[in-house]
C-alpha cells in the first residue's frame, strides 16, 4: 500500500475493525516514510455487473458515478460524505444482490433516487430533474407534486417534516 502523502511503499497498520456497514475492513495505516497516518478500506472483490444504458450500450459498472452523481445533487445541501458513502453503499448492495451479469442503469438509478428520496428532497428533486430528463415545466411540476402527496402521507399529525427525518439525514 503506498503512502498517498509521500508515496512510499513501506507501512504498517495500527488499527484494523469492521466498517460501519459491516462489508469493509477500515485500517489505520502509518506511513513508514513520513509518519502520517491514512486510512484505507479493505471491500470483498465480487465480479462487477455490465451496466446496459438507456441507448442499449454497455460499460463496466464504476461506483465513483454513483458517488459523483449523489454529491452533485447534494451540493450545497446538509448532507456529510459519510451519507453520501451510506447511500452509493446501499445502491452497490442492491445491484450485487440482484445477481446476474448485468443490470440496467434504469436500477441503477432508480435505487440512487429511492435513497436520495428518503434522505433529502432537494437533492431527490435535483437528481430526478437530470436522471428523467423532463421534457417540460409540467412533467417536473407533476414529479414535484408526488413528493408533497408522500410527505403527506407519511408526515405526523401537527409536524411539517416526515415521520423518523431529521436534518435531512438518513437514520
Amino acid at each position: 500500500m503506498r503512502c498517498p502523502f509521500c508515496r512510499h511503499n513501506a507501512n504498517r497498520v495500527v488499527d484494523s475493525r469492521v466498517a460501519a456497514d459491516a462489508f469493509a475492513i477500515r485500517r489505520r495505516r502509518v506511513c513508514s516514510g513520513c509518519g502520517r497516518r491514512f486510512t484505507t478500506y479493505e471491500r470483498v472483490e465480487e465480479a462487477a455487473p455490465m451496466v446496459v444504458k438507456k441507448d442499449g450500450r454497455r460499460e463496466p459498472y464504476d461506483r465513483s458515478k454513483i458517488v459523483a452523481g449523489l454529491r452533485k445533487a447534494c451540493e450545497k445541501r446538509p448532507i456529510s460524505m459519510e451519507t453520501i458513502e451510506r447511500i452509493a453503499d446501499r445502491v452497490e448492495r442492491a445491484l450485487f444482490e440482484q445477481g446476474g451479469r448485468e443490470a440496467a442503469s434504469s436500477f441503477i438509478g432508480g435505487a440512487v433516487m429511492e435513497a436520495l428520496r428518503e434522505t433529502d428532497q432537494v437533492a431527490y428533486v435535483r437528481f430526478a430533474s437530470v436522471y428523467r430528463s423532463f421534457k417540460d415545466l409540467d412533467e417536473f411540476m407533476r414529479e414535484v407534486e408526488e413528493l408533497i402527496r408522500r410527505r403527506k402521507q407519511t408526515a405526523v399529525p401537527g409536524e411539517g417534516a416526515p415521520a423518523g427525518k431529521k436534518n435531512g439525514a438518513i437514520a
